[in-house]
């Protein structure tokens, strides 16, 4: 692997990670000021801000940690009943309120009634200057939710372009009925030999002077158009006489291959070996006549984009639902030396390690090109997935809380009862401070686990 390779891989890594941060964050930003909620700033990353601009009333910047993004909506939850007084023109009085709350709130209610208070009073600063139709809560239930999902749902349809680009507009890697290379002899299974010795008899396919070039068109009678159509009929007939009908320069003409029996570990639907109880691989007895197909792109029909990424999600569904779990896994691999799941997460530094490993292999350049689709295609369904989990501070946080809310207005008036007042997520602040630290702890593990134990595409 080359090392400029290497980094430019993670480069490609961390710029299409920002740019599906820009455009999770931009699909929050276009509903929200369809709507009319007042936007103060869109910036992506963490951290000192490194360029901004004001455009109208909203400040769009880049800070210098790539790795999250925000828009600032005024009046994300309800305001604190000192606001609301003090609008109503409470006056002094509210101020009053206001002190002796927070006087309360800090010495009866502890640490986590302070973080209410404080998430309040910094939510009231959004609203004050605001208009007051032009601020999030206030609006119906569905455009919230709308605003809420639009950013999951850019990196769903980031996704779902990848995935098309890489399986329609470059194809999926085939073994075709092309011969791409002819075994001269056959090497027993039990060596790990892998150049012929004297002693090691021709394989069927030289003594038919099969070559590398040749397409079979039918073997035994049955017309072939996939390699694995080939391998079926071979492997069950051993020591049988074969007519394959090829073609060679632009010639049709036919050679008699006889398979040989021989000794092959047994793997499943999967192509995963299949062991023993004692953990040894089983063997089975097949015809074999010693030729490989040419690999070649084979381009796909254009739902299996979509279908790939409804496969992903699905997939990376299964793992963020046992993240606690696979983290916990993740944990004790870097106290005992094994080895970590290859399905199990990654944090962005496993996402570069893989992404500069692609970029520096040794495969010709449209591999790479398409194994650097494939991950930044994976990595925008783990943020779709991600940010739909039903706890704050995620999206999916805020979808349930308005979708609570409208439960709760639906239900007062079913039964003509006075609508309740909104929920306030600010007095959800302790709650998503616990998630909040679980997900530092976790993604600490899984970078330090990156760094020390990484997982690689060669093992």
């Amino acid at each position: 692997m080359t090392v400029v390779a290497f980094v430019i891989g993670i480069l490609i890594m961390v710029v299409g990670l920002a740019v599906s941060i820009a455009l999770h964050e931009l699909g929050h930003l276009y509903p929200a000021k369809r709507f009319g909620v007042r936007v103060g700033q869109y910036m992506i990353g963490f951290g000192p801000t490194l360029w901004s601009r004001t455009y109208g009333e909203t400040e769009y910047g880049v800070k210098a940690i790539p790795l999250g993004g925000y828009i600032s909506m005024a009046g994300m939850y309800p305001p604190s009943a000192e606001l609301a007084a003090a609008s109503a023109g409470g006056g002094a009085g509210g101020s009053r309120a206001r002190d002796g709350r927070a006087r309360d709130g800090r010495a009866g209610g502890g640490f986590f009634a302070t973080m209410v208070q404080d998430a309040q009073t910094a939510n009231d600063q959004t609203l004050r200057g605001a208009d007051d139709d032009r601020v999030f809560y206030k609006l119906p239930v569905w455009k919230r939710i709308v605003i809420m999902l639009g950013g999951p749902t850019m990196n769903l349809l980031l996704a779902v372009v990848l995935f098309a680009i890489l399986f329609s507009g470059i194809g999926v890697k085939t073994a075709t009925t092309t011969v791409g290379s002819v075994s001269a002899c056959v090497i027993p299974a039990d060596t790990q030999r892998t150049t012929c010795q004297s002693s090691d008899p021709a394989s069927p396919a030289a003594q038919a002077r099969l070559r590398a070039g040749d397409q079979i068109l039918s073997v035994g009678g049955t017309p072939v158009s996939t390699f694995a159509e080939v391998s079926a009929i071979v492997r069950d007939a051993p020591n049988q006489d074969l007519a394959f009908v090829i073609r060679r320069d632009g010639q049709t003409q036919t050679l008699t291959v006889t398979p040989m029996l021989a000794t092959r570990d047994k793997t499943d639907a999967s192509g995963v070996p299949v062991k023993n109880a004692d953990g040894t691989t089983q063997t089975t007895q097949v015809g074999f006549v010693g030729v490989s197909p040419q690999l070649q792109y084979v381009r796909q029909p254009i739902w299996e984009g979509p279908a790939a990424a409804a496969q992903n999600v699905g997939a990376v569904a299964g793992i963020v639902w046992q993240m606690p779990v696979k983290v916990y896994q993740t944990a004790e691999t870097l106290v005992t030396g094994g080895q970590r799941d290859p399905n199990g997460p990654l944090s962005i530094v496993g996402a570069g390690v893989l992404a500069g490993e692609v970029a520096s292999s040794d495969a010709p350049v449209l591999d790479r090109a398409a194994g650097m689709l494939g991950l930044l295609a994976s990595l925008n369904i783990a943020l779709f997935v991600f940010n739909l989990i039903p706890l704050l501070p995620l999206d999916g946080g805020h979808v349930a809380i308005a979708l609570w809310d409208g439960a709760r207005r639906s239900w007062a008036k079913l039964f003509r009862r006075p609508p309740p007042p909104q929920v306030d997520a600010a007095k959800l602040v302790p709650v998503t401070y616990l998630v909040v630290v679980a997900l530092i702890v976790m993604g600490a593990v899984l970078i330090v686990a990156d760094f020390v134990n990484p997982v690689s595409l060669f093992g």
